[in-house]
């Protein structure tokens, strides 16, 4: 055979040899969507023991309801550990960031702790956000509940590949839990393994549509000061939950503007509206509802928004599990929440 022949065999070999091998890998999809399987903590059942801890805001004169919130779950058939430095004071915060940090950590740390229920939200969590090492809590992963400020915790687990629980936290709770019947009940039967499907009632705002997508979010100004850090949320083939409380109309819209620029909604799938809740006035009025303004930011993308949630900063604020797919049915009439 001469050389130019064994070049040409050769070249034929490896041209072949390289065309099978790319048949041979999976195909990838293209698209952007950057969803996968969340790992689920083992739900609880009685004799399980659950952690209380104050990651964020200080706890003055507020003994009586975290003893409230032990006396809850006792009644479920739980145990309660409370932290060690849950009622300490720091300025604002309920102790220093090392303390927080402390009692955070030693519940994600411990085996025996199978959820960990946050006392109050405020501002604090992502002071200690860098501080946490997930290392044991993913040998041993639990269910982490709270919103509001915890939403950057939220966040956190939710990049490091866990599903957690929007729902009240210790001082949600009323002197009658009656009164707040439902979250209490959707609370409990999602920490059990019975996580409720919603129906929602109607807005003549809904922009209908059906769409399935990991639920991801929580409290709108803390999901735009994770812009940029690698606590944001990627919500790319996700549907995306908001609330708010105590904020302008202008702010709510920049903050919007602002997800927005970043490419937030690009890909998004879906927008959950929850309780927008003591909105402030401002000088110069808006001049719509708080349901356009979110319609306007968001004019520009084609999936369903539902409003009406009862989540957030209100008495009504029934569980949700971040991180599961859910299914979201849009319609004026009414939306469902379905998990999949």
């Amino acid at each position: 055979m001469t050389l130019r022949a064994k070049i040409i065999v050769v070249f034929f070999l490896f041209y072949g040899m390289t065309i099978a091998r790319l048949v041979s890998q999976p195909k990838t999809d293209n698209s952007t969507e950057m969803t996968f399987n969340m790992i689920q903590p083992l739900y609880l059942k009685k004799g399980d023991t659950v952690a209380i801890v104050a990651p964020s805001g200080i706890l003055k004169s507020r003994e009586g309801e975290i003893q409230q919130a032990v006396d809850l779950l006792k009644s479920w058939g739980l145990h309660a550990r409370v932290g060690q430095h849950v009622f300490n004071q720091a300025d604002h915060f309920a102790g220093t960031d090392e303390e927080r940090c402390e009692d955070l950590q030693n519940a994600l740390d411990d085996p025996t702790i199978s959820a960990i229920w946050c006392a109050r939200g405020g501002y604090g969590t992502v002071r200690i956000l860098d501080k946490l090492d997930y290392t044991k809590f993913k040998k041993h992963p639990k269910w982490v509940i709270g919103y509001s400020d915890i939403t950057a915790l939220h966040n956190q687990l939710h990049n490091e590949g866990f599903e957690s629980l929007h729902a009240l936290m210790c001082v949600s709770l009323t002197k009658d839990l009656g009164d707040i019947k439902d979250s209490v009940d959707s609370f409990k039967e999602a920490l059990f393994g019975h996580p409720r499907p919603y129906t929602l009632v109607g807005s003549k705002y809904n922009r209908g549509g059906t769409s399935e997508g990991q639920l991801v979010g929580g409290n709108l100004t803390i999901l735009h000061t994770m812009l940029g850090s690698e606590t944001s949320l990627d919500t790319s083939g996700k549907i995306l939950f908001i609330e708010e409380i105590g904020e302008y109309k202008y702010h709510i819209d920049r903050m919007l503007q602002s997800l927005k620029r970043a490419g937030y909604f690009d890909n998004c799938k879906g927008v959950i509206v929850g309780d927008m809740s003591k909105l402030r006035k401002n000088t110069t009025l808006w001049g719509t509802s708080i349901e356009q303004l979110i319609l306007d930011a968001l004019a520009e993308y084609d999936f369903p928004i539902a409003f009406n949630m009862p989540a957030g900063h209100e008495e009504d604020n029934r569980a949700l599990v971040l991180g599961r797919t859910i299914k979201l049915e849009v319609t004026k009439n009414r939306s469902k929440v379905t998990y999949k």
